[in-house]
């Protein structure tokens, strides 16, 4: 079963292209025009086993916020298209990363239900010309339009740098295990309402 989707999004402000495709190992091809966040978008790829094309066109002389905003809008909707029906899926994922002095965990439901929350170090600084909360933003975008819960919580971390890897990485791996094709469930669906 190939889970896999395509997004294109054009708007005043971005021009946006991105194919996904879960439980995939092939190597992503990822253009923001954010450095910064092409290495956590290439970090959440290899992490969660997906794959990911992504180019984006944005107005970044104005600031990356549209980029980055409409980047988490595509990629919601291309993680809820290619999950389909979401029969046979885990649902639930949670993973605990640490990156040096850094550790992050983050819990996943893939509910259909939009929910978002951040705990932890305020990101609120830059990381060379990366706006550290241009990463909240995204992950607000990318769950709200998944229709997915997302919680995070930063245990603990001093390097900016670090902080963010181990907060991609453990929602990397936490999407992995949610998305995950559990085999006993055969075609149910892992809730009681019968649907997610």
């Amino acid at each position: 079963m190939k889970r896999k989707a395509t997004i294109e999004r054009i708007t005043k402000e971005t021009k946006i292209k991105l194919d996904l495709e879960l439980t995939s190992l092939k190597e992503s091809k990822i253009t923001s025009g954010v450095p910064f966040f092409d290495h956590m978008l290439n970090l959440m790829a290899k992490h969660g086993r997906f794959s990911l094309n992504l180019k984006c066109q944005g107005d970044h002389e104005i600031d990356d916020h549209h980029s980055l905003e409409d980047i988490g809008i595509s990629l919601g909707q291309a993680l809820k298209k290619a999950l389909g029906n979401k029969k046979g899926i885990a649902r639930f994922g949670e993973a605990f990363v640490p990156m040096d002095e850094s550790l992050s965990l983050a819990v996943i439901d893939l509910s259909g239900r939009s929910f978002f929350k951040y705990k932890g170090t305020e990101l609120k600084g830059s990381i060379n010309n990366y706006s550290e909360e241009l990463t909240l933003e995204f992950l607000n975008s990318f769950a709200v339009n998944a229709e997915i819960s997302l919680h995070v919580n930063l245990m603990y971390g001093n390097n900016r740098h670090h902080i963010h890897e181990a907060i991609f990485k453990s929602i990397a791996l936490a999407l992995y295990q949610a998305v995950s094709i559990d085999k006993f469930l055969g075609d149910n669906i892992l809730s009681t309402k019968g649907l997610l």
